[in-house]
């Protein structure tokens, strides 16, 4: 009984290294899939054919569409962390101080992380659930046909439209986050505007800004990167488009917030925090 014991108890650690396998092959076969994407993209963009209608018409889909969602986030989620923030200065006098650090954590993280969120849930959906069903309608068949590669006239134009609406969506946010919080804490909790933005414009530099932008930059080549990837490969009908389209939302958030870890330590070494 205890040789039984002791096989049963070594066949499940067989299978969690099966499972985990299996997990590690899977994400480094679409780390490939991915890479090799980039590669048709960077092909696409040395042939200097971007369909610039097409890229317009994204660029009104995901910077236009998604202004109001990201403006709404980023005004709440201002005005809350500034009353958080205010709760707690106040009883040390440091009221006054709330501006800098909203503005501070709304540029370098807050702005740039959420407005990713909230684009990856809406535009990254959208991308997955229309190219997918493209791939399962067999239309992309036919745009392969008739001579048109489908990554050109598919995922070319929405990769451009990301890179040009997703650090002007960011800026959005940030800029909607400081006037909610500004109006909070000037109006709500009676701090004096002008120390507000004394200490706002002191503590914060076009740096911090650029930042922000630059995450936004990246988190949307994410988005499009991992939300086409997801379209291409779908496949069983309704139901690969469905799985394609949420594996889209959850890949893309977990990637933003994994990537912003990163980014954060890299480009603290750019300008880091201690020296406002």
């Amino acid at each position: 009984m205890q040789d039984m014991r002791g096989w049963m108890e070594s066949l499940r650690h067989l299978e969690w290294l099966a499972l985990l396998g299996r997990v590690f092959l899977g994400v480094l076969s679409s780390l490939g899939q991915i890479a090799a994407l980039m590669a048709e993209l960077g092909r696409g963009l040395r042939s200097g054919v971007w369909r610039l209608k097409l890229v317009a018409r994204e660029i009104v889909a995901i910077g236009f569409g998604s202004q109001l969602v990201v403006v709404v986030t980023g005004a709440f989620t201002g005005a809350v962390f500034a009353f958080q923030s205010y709760a707690k200065f106040k009883t040390f006098g440091l009221e006054s101080s709330v501006g800098a650090i909203v503005s501070v954590a709304l540029c370098r993280e807050l702005g740039p992380v959420l407005a990713g969120l909230m684009v990856s849930g809406r535009v990254g959906a959208s991308m997955a659930a229309d190219i997918g069903t493209m791939k399962v309608t067999e239309q992309i068949d036919a745009l392969r046909v008739m001579g048109v590669h489908p990554v050109d006239y598919l995922v070319l134009p929405r990769f451009l439209a990301m890179i040009v609406s997703m650090p002007l969506l960011v800026a959005e946010s940030i800029a909607f986050g400081l006037m909610a919080s500004y109006a909070l804490i000037v109006y709500g909790c009676d701090v004096p505007s002008s120390w507000f933005w004394h200490h706002t414009v002191d503590h914060t530099d076009m740096l911090d800004v650029y930042i922000g932008m630059f995450k936004g930059l990246v988190f949307g080549i994410i988005i499009t990167l991992v939300s086409c990837h997801q379209g291409l490969k779908a496949e069983n009908g309704a139901v690969g488009v469905g799985l394609g389209t949420t594996r889209a939302v959850v890949f893309s958030s977990l990637t933003i917030l994994v990537s912003n870890f990163f980014l954060t330590i890299a480009l603290n070494y750019v300008s880091p925090l201690g020296n406002g």
